[in-house]
């Protein structure tokens, strides 16, 4: 008997260790990856247009070109370059299983820098993917790695910085590993909402409760509800003493004293991000700039580790009896904010049905108009959807279809769906070379390059909108912002790049009939002079060759003295 005592002891000290090693991180292990106090812009997990925000954005007091500093000892693993996103990135991969990242950079560490613009002038590209081994460029806790900067996606100077499970390639929650960030402020209650869920969250959308706040307690008045199943979703945000409006990091949702939803946002994979769009109110955040979370599931939200295992927080009214309802939101340093209610069941209304255009969460359906067929995959939709597609004339002079409208641009899709459009005429094969098809999501559009299935042009996109078939004939171009000829005394050369349709996908530049190392900053290309183009070398030929989206190819010449 006493063996199998402590045979249970020692099962059960087994368990425990493995879920304290799951779920506790190394406190201290990380330094600042600054010479400035870390003041959050942004943490991990806030909302996101269609990704939940993977890292934290350092504040750089508006300057770039501030030190870049390794968190602990490691070596450089990997570098990116891309015109959005990370803009310039380091990776650090770390001895303790972890790998630090660090963004929107302006320029590596010498050894490293001049690496990485070799490496650019041999492949004759300036985007770059670059992984090391353990040897090539060690580095120290405290070592410079780079400056910051404004790269990238980036709408500011500030440093995104992310801890990454290097293994996996999960991202954590960086604010689990001990860094000194004040914070005494708990979350901010703005608002509450129910939806209906005999359908859908789409149909009829959100119903809003007014919240008045004493201290650090909520309160609404009594919340009546005209269906018996329901869920409930939060307006808030966090402050952090920062003024930023940050990201909630916990929430708890009771009913008469029983928890029946939670969630937490501690890691998360970029491959699961997109996520987000079944933890919001997708059509309040695109449509009113609202960012309102869930504390429900939606049938097609599979992002692990964030909610608690079992319990949806799907309410089933069975009585018309006045039921008490507990918010609870949490930070990682603990502060905490509750909202108190009341909630009863009403009189029922009725359900919305489907129809033959309906789609369900984890169904994959077609549908079709005349001359258009939208096919999406099971993993489309977050939650049921009564589609709406249909047709009308189109009055572009580009466009050789109608415009095909998708439901509306406030319902989000999970994975890529395929649209087929068919002509409105006879295309030649000249003009089926240079098909596009446009998508208007109405804050922007996304254009792709048609493929073609017989008469049918085919693209895959991820968002709704309206859409049409184009032909594209216009070249791109680029501007320069000096005198042909001109003497260039400026630190660097300025193109700005242009095109009608789609975008500018592909750039060169060669100066006296050698690659040139530009630089692509949104919609602009830059080339910074250096011992390729120094003072005093007289005159030069810069040529440039862009292609759209469409494929339409321009060549340009200019001319400046140096």
């Amino acid at each position: 008997m006493k063996i199998y005592y402590y045979l249970m002891l020692f099962v059960c000290f087994i368990n425990t260790s493995i879920v304290q090693a799951q779920t506790s991180y190394p406190q201290n292990y990380f330094r600042n990856p600054l010479n400035i106090p870390m003041q959050l812009a942004a943490n991990f997990g806030a909302v996101r247009t269609n990704h939940f925000h993977m890292g934290l954005d350092l504040r750089t007091n508006s300057q770039e070109n501030l030190p870049v500093l390794a968190a602990a000892d490691g070596y450089v693993s990997r570098i990116k370059v891309e015109r959005y996103g990370f803009g310039n990135a380091v990776y650090i991969t770390h001895p303790n299983g972890y790998t630090t990242v660090y963004a929107h950079l302006n320029k590596y560490f010498s050894k490293l820098d001049e690496y990485v613009k070799e490496k650019q002038y041999k492949d004759e590209k300036w985007e770059q993917d670059i992984t090391f081994q353990p040897g090539q460029f060690p580095v120290e806790k405290g070592q410079r790695v780079a400056l910051s900067g404004n790269t990238g996606g980036s709408a500011g100077p500030h440093l995104h910085f992310e801890i990454r499970d290097t293994k996996t390639e999960e991202c954590l929650n960086p604010l689990l590993f001990g860094f000194a960030i004040p914070d005494n402020i708990a979350p901010i209650i703005s608002g509450l909402y129910w939806y209906d869920r005999r359908f859908s969250t789409y149909e009829p959308g959100a119903n809003g409760v007014a919240v008045k706040k004493a201290g650090n307690v909520y309160t609404s008045n009594l919340v009546q509800v005209n269906s018996p199943e329901i869920s409930f979703a939060i307006k808030a945000v966090d402050k952090a003493n920062q003024g930023f409006n940050l990201g909630i990091y916990n929430a708890e949702l009771l009913m008469d004293g029983k928890l029946i939803y939670s969630f937490k946002i501690d890691k998360i994979h970029y491959d699961d991000t997109r996520y987000i769009n079944g933890c919001i109110d997708y059509t309040k955040f695109i449509r009113d700039k609202m960012g309102i979370q869930h504390l429900a599931d939606l049938p097609g939200m599979k992002l692990q580790n964030y909610s608690f295992p079992n319990l949806t927080g799907i309410i089933k009214l069975q009585d018309e009896n006045v039921h008490s309802i507990e918010i609870v939101l949490k930070d990682v340093k603990g502060n905490t904010s509750r909202l108190t209610t009341k909630l009863q069941l009403n009189k029922t209304s009725d359900k919305i049905s489907s129809t033959a255009k309906t789609i369900m969460a984890n169904e994959a359906k077609t549908i079709t108009t005349e001359n258009a067929e939208i096919a999406f995959s099971k993993n489309a939709m977050y939650d049921a959807v009564n589609f709406n597609a249909y047709e009308k004339p189109d009055a572009n002079q580009n466009a050789v279809s109608n415009s095909i409208i998708l439901q509306s641009p406030y319902i989000p899709v999970q994975d890529e769906y395929i649209l087929r459009i068919k002509p409105n005429r006879k295309l030649t094969n000249t003009e089926k070379d240079k098909a596009v098809i446009l998508l208007d999501y109405g804050s922007d559009n996304t254009v792709v390059k048609v493929k073609w299935s017989g008469d049918w042009a085919e693209g895959k996109f991820n968002r709704l909108g309206t859409a049409k078939l184009l032909i594209d004939n216009n070249l791109p171009s680029v501007s320069s912002g000096w005198t042909e000829g001109a003497l260039v005394n400026n630190s660097s050369l300025l193109l700005k790049g242009t095109s009608k349709i789609g975008d500018i996908v592909s750039f060169r530049a060669e100066l006296d009939g050698k690659w040139l190392r530009f630089a692509r900053v949104k919609d602009n290309f830059v080339y910074t002079f250096d011992e390729r183009c120094p003072k005093g070398t007289g005159s030069h030929t810069l040529k440039v060759t862009t292609a759209n989206t469409a494929g339409n190819a321009n060549t340009q010449t200019f001319t400046f003295q140096r």
